[in-house]
């Protein structure tokens, strides 16, 4: 199945009444977002790793569409969650133009904002998902985590090595000040040592 393909299932799952142009169109706009120049790790690959955790627990369709929306919008200049914010409003509205149900299209709003700080309150299954999903990045072995870690730095190639350096570092002390990276039990055994391990060894590094 193309990743066209995957979106239409899950405009169509959660109730999407445009025609197939419509949805067509509004797919292939999304991976164009995704395609975009400043992105190194932000990209397709980050969108269908993603993708395919949901899928193997079982998501709903709100959270596919979250997922498709959640970096949709990834300008590395602008300041705190505005990215998490203006991704929220393009679903909202591209979803409510699309037909699907004004309930659904809050819900995947409210899950995109989840991921400025991944903090899914207790019992939000679907919330939990889409920000386990999001960090499981973070628990990948060293060398592809520093991999994950080099892409970042180069998304922020603007930035002075001095400035970034504190930046990245308040990003990694705020995740490991989580109770927990990953809230999904089965996720969480697999993830949570490793994540902390190489988020404790990059902060290391950047001090």
């Amino acid at each position: 199945m193309t990743l066209v393909q995957r979106w239409l299932a899950a405009a169509r799952g959660a109730g999407a009444t445009a025609g197939e142009d419509a949805l067509v169109a509004v797919g292939e706009g999304l991976l164009a977002r995704w395609r975009e120049p400043q992105r190194h790790y932000h990209t397709v690959d980050h969108l269908t790793a993603m993708l395919s955790i949901v899928d193997a627990e079982g998501g709903t369709d709100a959270v596919r569409l979250a997922t498709w929306f959640h970096d949709a919008i990834y300008d590395p200049h602008s300041p705190g969650e505005a990215n998490e914010r203006d991704s929220a409003a393009l679903a909202r509205a591209e979803l409510g133009a699309l037909g699907v149900p004004e309930s659904v299209a809050v819900e995947v709003e409210r899950l995109v904002l989840l991921t400025a700080g991944h903090a899914a309150a207790p019992g939000d299954i679907d919330g939990e998902l889409l920000c386990d999903a999001d960090l499981a990045v973070l628990a990948r072995p060293p060398a592809e985590y520093d991999d994950y870690a080099a892409a970042v730095r180069r998304e922020y190639a603007h930035v002075p090595d001095e400035l970034f350096r504190a930046g990245r570092s308040a990003v990694l002390r705020s995740l490991l000040d989580l109770p927990a990276l990953y809230r999904r039990p089965a996720l969480a055994a697999r993830w949570e040592a490793p994540a902390r391990a190489n988020l404790e060894r990059e902060l290391r590094a950047l001090a």
